[in-house]
């Protein structure tokens, strides 16, 4: 890979850390992609859960419309575990989020949450029925309505007022910041309280599972390390179950207590998030280590 002129010739490519040569985004892939041939087996993923998965994806492939993404992964993640997914672009990291919330067309397979069987519901029966909530990687407030009145939106799905009304005063009582702010326009807020607030937002539902796509996605350094502070908050002191895809590989399994390596929409390796980050093949492809 030729260097680039304007980074001081170096070369670029995927992975975090200052090197002077990296790999290149497809030479990743390619060793990535032999890692994956081998990849982890059921049981070894089951381990992970202590065998007592409460988030159970068995041999899913799904896609959009004819293009298939995801081939046949498994997926298992415990009540109160978080897991994180990374691994190259296109690897189909959010595909496994958007499968999980029914989002994509799912040709096989099956998708299971406390032994229910969720694998055609749609998202609003995900949400309302199964217990799973959606934080989008995407700014996804709605700028001109107040603090309050977005997490209002949270609620849509319910038809008691004074049930949302409820939730959403649990909510300013947990997070005093959006409290101070629920009669200004969502759209002044900062971009690690805009990213509180959709996190909030989900929490209106009560939800047993969150799907977090990308949560420092766009965040200053800061606001970073209070978005995962309040992941671990919600994980370990509110049991919820966290699914996630993070950019910042080294970022997410720090933080996630397994994660798994997606390459070409297949489980490529899996383990604890301090083994994954210990694991040279894992720094060499995806930590610029």
């Amino acid at each position: 890979m030729p260097p680039d002129p304007s980074n001081n010739g170096k070369h670029s490519g995927y992975g975090l850390g200052s090197v002077e040569t990296v790999l290149s985004v497809d030479e990743v892939a390619r060793e990535a992609e032999k890692i994956a041939a081998q990849g982890p087996s059921r049981e070894s993923l089951l381990a992970l859960t202590n065998e007592k998965p409460l988030v159970r994806i068995d041999a899913l492939t799904s896609g959009y419309g004819r293009v298939e993404i995801l081939h046949e992964i498994d997926l298992y993640v415990g009540e109160g575990q978080s897991l994180c997914l990374i691994g190259p672009n296109g690897a189909g990291k959010s595909t496994v989020l958007h499968s999980i919330y029914g989002f994509t067309q799912i040709t096989g397979g099956g998708i299971q949450v406390d032994a229910n069987e969720v694998t055609h519901l749609g998202p609003k029966d995900k949400l309302k029925s199964a217990g799973i909530a959606y934080i989008l990687q995407d700014n996804s407030v709605f700028p001109d309505m107040t603090v309050e009145e977005n997490l209002f939106m949270g609620g849509f799905l319910l038809n008691d007022c004074h049930q949302i009304h409820t939730a959403a005063a649990s909510v300013f009582e947990k997070y005093p910041r959006l409290k101070e702010r629920r009669h200004q326009r969502a759209g002044v807020l900062s971009g690690g309280e805009r990213r509180l607030l959709e996190i909030s937002r989900a929490l209106i539902m009560k939800p047993d599972v969150l799907l977090v796509d990308e949560p420092s996605i766009g965040l200053e350094p800061r606001f970073i390390d209070m978005v995962f502070e309040i992941l671990d908050d919600l994980q370990h002191n509110d049991g919820k179950t966290i699914i996630l895809v993070e950019q910042s590989a080294k970022k997410g399994l720090e933080f996630a207590d397994i994660g798994y390596v997606l390459v070409s929409g297949q489980i490529a390796m899996a383990g604890n998030g301090d083994e994954l980050l210990e694991n040279p093949d894992v720094g060499r492809l995806f930590l610029g280590g």
